[in-house]
């Protein structure tokens, strides 16, 4: 079985420590870090650095000007694509898993833009939740789309033990 690669977008986040709770997530399960500006906070700010702790600089990130800038250069197939949504059209675990997959998440104030779902319909995806809450936090959300997208591929492929 080939290596799985995982990129996790955030476009246009807003919560430095949501960013730097995230990219500690990515260094446990060497996902890269993708972060489409505008960005709600300095890279630099030392909350995002106290999220991630000492392992910041670990972070295989990459800041891009635009969502049109990080598609022309990655060029991920559709297929690829996974759009996390409060409305969704499917469930995560619908999710169709890959070895390279690009899971892509809207700023927690405004969600998604309308010009990347339209431009991946039926590529979008939802975490089911009570009505109780409005949404998930992004860094929860991060996690469960990530490890969902790992289950089934052994665990010593990423050098986990």
């Amino acid at each position: 079985m080939k290596k799985t690669e995982r990129h996790i977008v955030l476009n246009a986040p807003d919560v430095h420590w949501n960013t730097g709770n995230i990219g500690r997530t990515c260094i446990g399960t060497d996902t890269f870090l993708h972060l489409i500006k505008p960005l709600g906070f300095s890279i630099g700010d030392r909350e995002v650095k106290r999220a991630g702790l000492d392992y910041w600089h670990k972070v295989k990130l990459k800041v891009w000007e635009s969502f049109e800038e990080f598609t022309d250069e990655l060029n991920p197939d559709v297929n690829e694509i996974s759009l996390f949504t409060k409305n969704g059209s499917r469930s995560f675990r619908q999710m169709d898993i890959s070895e390279r997959m690009f899971l892509i998440f809207g700023s927690e104030t405004k969600g998604l833009p309308e010009t990347i779902l339209n431009n991946y319909k039926n590529r979008d995806f939802h975490i089911p939740i009570t009505q109780d809450i409005r949404s998930l936090n992004l860094s929860t959300s991060v996690g469960i789309a990530l490890y969902e997208s790992l289950r089934g591929f052994d665990d010593s492929i990423h050098g986990w033990e």
